[in-house]
């Protein structure tokens, strides 16, 4: 057990061999309520050290977020991604698997009421091609900066063999590598470190962006495409304002000093 607890610690996370340990003392305890086995050899093992996990996520304040929009424009080819990413909230998976024909930069000013441009999200470059939920299927508004980026690109880019919004310069899909690559030229322009920063941080920012400004996180699960907002609260807790002001706002324009 010791042994092979230390091969996987070659290529595994502390946290992650701690909870593989914990998995296997369970799994044998079961065993020996069963007669299956006499002793439990993962109790007598210690998790070993692991390898570093994965820096933890920052997220742009609001100037730095304005300064990297506006650095992002010296890199056209990144303007536009940059600003959907951003403003959006959508995974990298799934803006690298946007088509031109899930944008809809014109809506339908004439119906009632008013349907904004918008886009879907229905794929991901995953394997299977689908999202990483069925909840990460979504419709979403565009910002009006989006609407006004994602033209000029495409003049730029061209529509593509493929479809693909966002694409290399021979119109094949992008990898991680590429946007990681081109991404940190527009932090580093922004006055940032290219080596702290990263493009799923855009995501991040755009939570931290809208809880500072009030938004409710049932309303910032649903637009990052989550199935509850228990799973907004563990991957971005870091991000949500952890001070709720909405009940004590009503309460005090309720309830006025005496």
């Amino acid at each position: 057990m010791e042994t092979w607890l230390a091969v996987k610690a070659k290529v595994l996370a502390t946290s992650t061999l701690t909870r593989l340990l914990s998995i296997l003392r369970q799994t044998i305890r079961r065993a020996q309520a069963r007669n299956l086995v006499s002793r439990n050899v993962a109790e007598l093992c210690d998790p070993p050290l692991g390898q570093k996990g994965r820096r933890p996520s920052n997220s742009l304040t609001l100037d730095q977020a304005m300064a990297s929009l506006a650095a992002s424009t010296k890199h056209p080819s990144m303007h536009g991604y940059v600003t959907m990413s951003l403003l959006t909230g959508a995974r990298a998976e799934e803006l690298r698997a946007l088509t031109w024909a899930d944008v809809d930069l014109v809506g339908r000013p004439e119906a009632d009421p008013p349907i904004p441009p918008s886009m879907s999200v229905v794929r991901s470059v995953r394997v299977d091609g689908d999202t990483k939920t069925t909840q990460s299927r979504r419709g979403m508004e565009l910002p009006s900066r989006c609407v006004d980026a994602l033209p000029t690109h495409r003049a730029r880019s061209g529509g593509g063999a493929t479809g693909l919004v966002f694409h290399t310069a021979t119109g094949a899909a992008l990898d991680a590598a590429n946007v990681r690559r081109a991404f940190r030229s527009v932090v580093r322009d922004a006055g940032l470190d290219p080596a702290a920063w990263t493009p799923r941080e855009l995501r991040h920012s755009f939570v931290s962006l809208l809880s500072s400004e009030g938004l409710p996180i049932e309303d910032i699960s649903r637009l990052v495409g989550h199935a509850t907002t228990r799973t907004t609260e563990r991957v971005y807790r870091k991000e949500l304002r952890p001070v709720l002001r909405r009940g004590a706002t009503t309460m005090d324009r309720l309830f006025p000093e005496a």
